[in-house]
């Protein structure tokens, strides 16, 4: 790898380490061919993705970072799994490190916040941004679907009486 590539590659980098919302730093010892293949695309199915980068050009990336704090965690053979979202990095790294013990989480960064394992699992286990709006969008359409159901109770609390009196002056 030639200087101009080295320098391209920093670039990348640092533009990892700015946009996204959490970056998730892993141990990969071990893993298969496939396995990665298998982590990436779980990744990616979350608007992730999954990078392998030497140390030494992801530190000198890192530089004048808001998540320049990792740099500690970057030793060995590390992966990189991110996304702009906040959460889906973390469940990706997470539940994959859950059924495959070759994958160690050692920490991230969530903007400026470092994390370390226990970070990142409990960052795993919020909701992500599709959940919370689906949420946030059940709650602003239940106040409107019980004034309807108000609205329209009394003409059917109405109808319900008429056919009352109606079957008993039948009887």
């Amino acid at each position: 790898m030639d200087r101009a590539q080295k320098e391209q590659l920093v670039d990348e980098l640092g533009q990892i380490f700015e946009s996204s919302g959490v970056v998730v730093v892993s141990h990969y010892v071990g893993l298969t061919v496939a396995e990665m293949q298998d982590l990436r695309a779980r990744a990616r199915a979350a608007g992730g993705a999954v990078r392998v980068a030497k140390n030494r050009l992801a530190k000198i990336a890192l530089e004048g970072k808001p998540c320049e704090s990792i740099a500690d965690l970057l030793t060995g053979m590390t992966v990189l799994t991110y996304s702009e979202d906040p959460v889906a990095a973390a469940k990706v790294a997470q539940e994959f490190a859950k059924e495959n013990p070759k994958l160690v989480i050692l920490g991230g960064s969530m903007g400026e916040n470092a994390l370390d394992a226990a970070g990142v699992e409990a960052v795993s286990k919020m909701p992500s941004r599709e959940e919370l709006i689906s949420t946030i969008a059940g709650m602003l359409g239940a106040p409107a679907s019980n004034i309807a159901g108000a609205i329209g109770a009394p003409a059917s609390n109405i109808a319900s009486i008429l056919s009352t009196i109606e079957d008993k002056a039948a009887a």
